[in-house]
């Protein structure tokens, strides 16, 4: 968002207004008034009667207004850069979004340094009413419905959960969604007949990477492109994940334990209804519940394939041991970071991505890094987090408080604090304004009639103003989230002093993933040298700035 000068509109009194509508899946899709249709033909009436130009219409449908990465939303943004458009219209302030701090920095910085003009119909909100205050608070009010509302949602899926229902957007391959019941699985047999010939690979000895090979050799679609085929709205090339089968697909799919009939669902968890980070639970956190579908391989051939790959992992090789398998992560494309180099003992190794490694740069980069450099610079964080530990714990809580704290924060504060005052002073001139009405109703300056309708009106909003200031006063206490997810971190330092190592049980004990980015070169007085970028998420708590 830049400050830099903009022309005004095209012409005095002239507008393109742009019509912007959003409906999210969690908005009660069966009120008329929420539809898109409904939006439309509001702003359209609204735009019409005010002589306004319509430029174009910008639709989200299906988009949590806690998320601004909309496709139609940035649309508009890049329209309003091209200067193609000098206004914007919503049904009302929701619609622009329901989280406070974004919300307000297109209203109250982004817009305006724009000469953008901003009219949300139903809040009676024009931002060229200098008088118009209340745009704030209803971000604020906006951000405690999605708050309420992402609750309420995590506690009904929850309780389906306990329940066995399968609360998944897509079956897992294998299966399809029974017609009679969305939330109960029924057998995909085309799916279900690769499913089980995978199981019997494995367990004639086949590897991960033998059996992708195999499949991508005879045609047979990988997941994705398999459900891609039996939905053809959906756009393979949206998926993060391969169009071919890999090494890694078939590890998820044989020790998935949906495939005994069991529902396991709750794997992963945010910090804050705002985070678009989910972090893996521990496994005893899952909710598992057994036999709610027909499965479709036995328990023997289920713990024999888990054996094996499990002796196969133990197997020594050449000494080597990759202490971050599964942990370390491309920057750019999320994949596994793989294992290469030499395979004799004691030859340096490094890590490159593993898309890279399998497809080449069609896929992604190399995000080469060497794997003794990862591993010291992951071994220094570690033993600084446990000293600062040993030495104060209360510090280190603090120190994680600090890092969750951005500048986004800061300027909520900041708004607050200005919202806060302008309301108190509201407040003081309502009880002025009611003592001065009855000075003038008992003088008889005016009526008992109008001194009634005026007194009523005027003790409305000293109520309305009142509530305001008192949940504004509210001491901002951080979300029972958090705070558990610090408690958490906190217990997995517990006990771990010394540390001259790092083994793969720490590392997946403390650390959630590595992210490796590509890096690049630069010239020092030595010459080129190699610079990487490596960010640590631990877990339950997420990355901690320095």
């Amino acid at each position: 968002m830049r400050a830099d000068a903009r022309r005004g509109p095209p012409a005095p009194g002239l507008y393109h207004a742009a019509l912007y509508m959003r409906l999210s899946k969690d908005d009660d899709g069966t009120l008329e008034s929420a539809s898109i249709a409904t939006q439309r033909k509001m702003l359209r009436t609204y735009a019409d009667e005010n002589a306004y130009t319509i430029a174009g219409e910008y639709i989200d449908d299906g988009w949590s207004g806690t998320n601004f990465d909309r496709p139609d939303f940035k649309r508009m943004i890049a329209d309003i850069e091209a200067r193609k458009i000098n206004m914007v219209i919503t049904k009302d302030f929701s619609r622009l979004g329901r989280d406070y701090i974004t919300a307000g920095q297109y209203t109250e910085m982004y817009f305006p340094e724009h000469n953008v003009r901003y009219i949300a119909i139903n809040d009676g909100y024009d931002s060229t009413n200098p008088f118009n205050d209340i745009a704030p608070f209803k971000h604020v009010i906006n951000e405690m419905y999605a708050r309420d509302t992402s609750k309420k949602i995590r506690s009904a899926f929850q309780t389906k959960m306990l329940e066995g229902s399968y609360i998944g957007n897509f079956a897992p391959y294998g299966y399809k969604k029974d017609p009679d019941n969305k939330n109960h699985l029924i057998i995909d047999y085309e799916a279900a007949a690769v499913v089980r010939e995978i199981f019997q690979m494995a367990v004639a000895g086949n590897r991960p990477s033998e059996i992708a090979a195999q499949l991508n050799q005879s045609g047979i679609a990988s997941p994705v492109m398999y459900r891609c085929r039996a939905r053809p709205n959906l756009d393979p090339n949206s998926y993060t994940t391969r169009r071919e089968w890999t090494p890694s697909t078939i590890c998820k799919l044989l020790a998935n334990v949906v495939y005994l009939g069991h529902t396991a669902q709750g794997k992963t968890s945010k910090p804050s209804f705002k985070s678009k980070t989910a972090f893996r639970k521990p496994r005893d956190e899952w909710y598992i519940v057994e036999n709610t579908h027909e499965p479709l391989v036995t328990q023997d051939m289920f713990d024999l394939v888990r054996k094996r790959s499990v002796s196969r992992r133990n197997e020594p090789k050449t000494g080597f041991q990759n202490v971050f398998s599964g942990i370390a992560k491309c920057a750019d494309c999320g994949g596994n970071m793989s294992t290469t180099g030499s395979r004799k003992k004691g030859s340096p190794y490094n890590l490159v991505c593993g898309r890279y490694k399998l497809y080449g740069s069609k896929e992604c980069s190399n995000h080469f890094i060497d794997y003794e450099l990862l591993y010291q610079s992951v071994l220094s964080e570690v033993k600084e987090m446990l000293k600062l530990s040993e030495k104060d714990k209360k510090q280190v809580l603090a120190d994680m408080e600090k890092a969750r704290r951005s500048e986004k924060a800061n300027e909520t504060d900041h708004e607050m604090v200005k919202l806060l005052k302008t309301l108190k002073a509201r407040d003081e001139e309502l009880d002025a304004l009611i003592r001065r009405l009855y000075e003038d109703n008992v003088s008889g300056k005016i009526s008992d009639e109008r001194f009634t309708k005026l007194n009523a009106a005027y003790e409305a909003e000293q109520r309305q103003v009142g509530q305001k200031i008192k949940l504004l006063k509210k001491p901002a206490v951080e979300e029972t989230s958090d705070k558990e997810s610090r408690r958490r971190f906190m217990e997995l330092l517990d006990g771990l002093a010394d540390i001259s190592e790092l083994t793969p049980n720490l590392v997946k004990r403390l650390i959630d993933r590595v992210e490796v980015g590509q890096g690049g070169y630069e010239q020092t007085p030595e010459g080129k040298k190699k610079r990487q970028t490596v960010r640590i998420f631990w877990r339950f708590v997420g990355e901690l700035s320095a």
